[in-house]
């Protein structure tokens, strides 16, 4: 697949992710306060995931998260080249998300912003990277075996819909510098001035959930390339074995 495929579908699936998961949140009126919007803009977010990762997943691995591809780089699984690719087809995305949102509801906001708690800025950090670190974890882990394959959208749909059924309380839930941008941009004031927090504790989460899984589930390279190499076939035809020399008699 095409780097430049893979770029498109990272700027596809995080654009549905800022339209309709920060679209839930506007359209409902969602709060830090516990009730049905509350949980349907996790929802939302969840779902979002699930749908992306099996519609983009077999051609870009359906990150649309900075963090979760610097987690990705960080675990050697991609270049470079390749992460700053894709780290700009997912701010453009999530700036195309904000334009849409802003044009849907130009009355609003908020935009699905997200905000610092109790307006402490290091709360807010450590609260984000906390978050960030046990969804670039959990993505890490389901996506480190191929039999996981079939439920891993299932299950990272699940997590980011856990992080936010928490976080959303505290800061509206980010642990994604693209989605947290985008619409940051359009909604202007303090929204914009502290989304800096949103891009920097993401980033330095998914950093530090890629080390922390290298260090728990890290194995020796000969047991992996023991595990990867092709077992001889069981009916493989066994060369003759040499018939035994007898041994001459010596005649007196």
């Amino acid at each position: 697949m095409s780097l430049l495929k893979k770029c498109v579908a990272e700027c596809i699936g995080t654009f549905v992710l800022v339209f309709f998961g920060c679209g839930t949140a506007v359209a409902l009126g969602c709060t830090n306060k516990p009730d049905p919007a509350y949980f349907m803009t996790a929802v939302a977010f969840g779902l979002v995931i699930v749908a992306m990762a099996y519609s983009i997943g077999n051609v870009s691995g359906c990150h649309i998260n900075p963090a979760v591809s610097i987690g990705v780089l960080v675990s050697g699984k991609m270049t470079v080249s390749e992460f700053f690719a894709y780290i700009a087809s997912q701010f453009i995305g999530g700036i195309l998300g904000g334009a849409a949102l802003k044009a849907m509801f130009p009355n609003s906001q908020g935009l699905g912003t997200n905000g610092l708690f109790e307006n402490n800025i290091w709360a807010s950090l450590l609260i984000e990277i906390i978050l960030t670190f046990v969804f670039v974890l959990a993505i890490i882990g389901v996506t480190s075996k191929k039999e996981y394959g079939s439920v891993a959208g299932i299950v990272i749909g699940l997590t980011l819909t856990l992080i936010h059924i928490f976080g959303i309380y505290f800061t509206g839930t980010s642990v994604n510098p693209a989605r947290s941008f985008g619409p940051a941009i359009f909604a202007g004031g303090e929204a914009f001035t502290n989304v800096w927090v949103f891009i920097v504790a993401p980033l330095v989460g998914g950093v530090l959930a890629a080390l922390v899984y290298k260090l728990i589930a890290g194995c020796d390279c000969a047991e992996e390339e023991a595990e990867e190499a092709p077992a001889a076939p069981k009916n493989a035809a066994k060369a003759p074995a040499k018939p035994a020399r007898k041994k001459s008699r010596k005649r007196r």
